[in-house]
C-alpha cells in the first residue's frame, strides 16, 4: 500500500485538515487503498487539532478529533512513498533530514495549479480555516484525480 506523508509547522490546523480530507477523498475515489500520515516541522508530540480545524471539517464531515501532532523525523521521511507539503519551509525541512526524498516530495498547491504555500489559519478566526479547508480540498482533490497513474513516487515502490 502506498504511503502519503503530509507535513506542516505544528501539526495542528492544516496538516489535521489535509490528512482528514485526503483520507475521505482517497477512500471514496480511488482504486488502489492509500495509508496518509502525517508530521509537522517544528511540532510538539500529542496536541490536538486546533479547535476551529476540528469545527470547519467537521461541519463539512471529515472528523478529525482524534489527530495528534507529531514531529517530523527521518523514520517518517523514509516511510512515506510520497511526502505532501503545505509550504516551501516544510520541503526545505524535508531535504535537510534526507535530501534524497526531495525527489518525492512536492508542495500541496502543485496538484492543483496554485501557487506559494497553503496559508497557516492559525490566529486568523474561522474565515482563515474555511479558506485553508477550501484550498486543501481542492488540492487533494486534483491530487486525487492523479494518484492512479501519478509517476512522483520513490523510486522502489511497487504497489
Amino acid at each position: 500500500m502506498k504511503k502519503i506523508l503530509f507535513v506542516c509547522s505544528g501539526n495542528t490546523c492544516r496538516r489535521p485538515l489535509a490528512e482528514g480530507i485526503a483520507s475521505k477523498i482517497f477512500f471514496e475515489r480511488l482504486k488502489s487503498p492509500v495509508n496518509v500520515f502525517s508530521a509537522g516541522s517544528s511540532a510538539f508530540e500529542g496536541i490536538p487539532a486546533s479547535a476551529d480545524a476540528i469545527r470547519v471539517a467537521s461541519g463539512r464531515g471529515v472528523d478529525i478529533t482524534d489527530h495528534q501532532s507529531r514531529l517530523l523525523n527521518l523514520n517518517a521521511v523514509k516511510d512515506a512513498d510520497l511526502i505532501v507539503t503545505m509550504g516551501e519551509k516544510h520541503r526545505a525541512t524535508v531535504g535537510v533530514l534526507d535530501p534524497g526524498a526531495l525527489k518525492y516530495t512536492v508542495m500541496l498547491t502543485n496538484f492543483c495549479d496554485e501557487s506559494g504555500d497553503v496559508p497557516d489559519p492559525i490566529g486568523g478566526g474561522i474565515e482563515a480555516y474555511e479558506s485553508a479547508y477550501d484550498l486543501i480540498q481542492k488540492c487533494v482533490e486534483q491530487l486525487a484525480d492523479r494518484l492512479d497513474g501519478y509517476d512522483g513516487w520513490k523510486a522502489g515502490t511497487d504497489d
